[in-house]
């Protein structure tokens, strides 16, 4: 057993629906235990700036408000990352402030970057630290759901729902480009839910002439629309990404492929107009979904049950229907969870008629 009294916990990243239903579920469950919670405000600047910005939680803060039923962030998050050389110092400086509040553990949200990232912080700082899988795109490694991912699931297929109804006016097929970065769960899971004709995800590749050769059919057959999913990670036919740019640390910030179908889908293809929606910061928002506010408060529940047993530098994760949890090297060392083209998403979609690139 541990002798834990004061955790902190922080989010980091990119937000999601469910974060603040996490911090509930901590801080409820720490409470019980007598403990004192700090929660880091704007991810590990919290700890790496100065002055130190934190706010101490109690149950209160989450029971008078409409803070857990909301999406975003109660502390803020970051998601600006770390270049390498930097870690050294920033452990360095991250480690004093949370000495400075006498942190006994940290709570750490976050997606596959900041699992890496904080539990580097973490270990060269010698402090104990549990995480949480969040990030809408669903590819943090090992477990089988992060929070956020339902939601924004949600947030997409009633954007599919309201875009039929415009598309059906028109006589369009309408391109909705959707986040996930180099995993196409999220398009996938949209592209089912939203009932479309064509999904593309960056683990398949496709060919324009099978997009017009749908199409081509829908109209043949005496449907007057179409819908289009495609995940911002998808490259353009010859294998390179619309977008070159980059953010401050060398990442790919990806968009414009729905663009580009559109201007190679109109080249070709005589029987549809197409129209692009990119839905953007809207899938990181919209009140989190049932499945999510049950999943951050079981995620909660069980990382404060982990620091009491002295469980610590360890993931909590939804496998096989079940709360377990697993060492952070090796959640570390299996890296971003892709799409497995094999998958019953994929085989079902392919079964039902939707396009999802090319076969083997």
């Amino acid at each position: 057993m541990s002798n834990i009294k004061r955790i902190g916990i922080l989010t980091s990243g990119g937000d999601c629906a469910g974060l603040n239903a996490v911090i509930r579920s901590v801080v409820n469950a720490a409470s019980l235990k007598g403990w004192e919670i700090y929660g880091i405000k704007f991810g590990t600047d919290g700890l790496t700036k100065r002055p130190l910005q934190y706010e101490i939680l109690t149950p209160e803060n989450f029971s008078n408000t409409p803070w857990p039923r909301l999406s975003g962030s109660y502390l803020g998050s970051l998601n600006s990352g770390v270049k390498l050389e930097s870690v050294e110092s920033i452990s360095k400086t991250f480690g004093e402030g949370a000495r400075e509040l006498g942190l006994d553990a940290l709570v750490v949200v976050g997606g596959d970057g900041s699992m890496n990232i904080v539990s580097n912080y973490c270990h060269k700082a010698g402090i104990k630290m549990v995480g949480i899988p969040k990030t809408i795109d669903n590819d943090t490694p090992i477990t089988d759901s992060s929070v956020g991912f339902a939601t924004a699931c949600q947030v997409c297929c009633e954007a599919l729902d309201s875009l039929l109804l415009t598309a059906r006016s028109h006589n369009r097929a309408i391109i909705l480009e959707v986040m996930g970065r180099d995993a196409g769960h999220l398009a996938m899971h949209a592209g089912l839910s939203g009932m479309a004709d064509i999904c593309l995800v960056p683990e398949i590749p496709y060919k324009i002439d099978s997009i017009v050769k749908k199409l081509k059919s829908i109209k043949k057959n005496g449907r007057n629309y179409a819908l289009i999913v495609v995940s911002e990670g998808v490259k353009r036919e010859d294998g390179k990404h619309v977008s070159s740019n980059t953010n401050k640390i060398g990442e790919n910030v990806y968009g414009g492929i729905g663009q580009y179908l559109s201007t190679e889908i109109n080249k070709r293809c005589q029987e549809f107009q197409t129209r692009v929606t990119t839905l953007g910061h809207m899938q990181r928002s919209g009140n989190p979904s049932a499945v999510d506010r049950v999943l951050a408060t079981m995620f909660g529940a069980h990382a404060v049950q982990m620091l009491e047993a002295g469980k610590t530098n360890r993931m909590v994760a939804w496998k096989n229907n079940k709360i377990c949890d697993y060492d952070l090297d090796e959640v570390v060392r299996e890296g971003t969870t892709l799409l497995d083209v094999k998958s019953d998403f994929v085989k079902a979609a392919r079964l039902t008629g939707m396009y999802v690139g090319e076969e083997d």
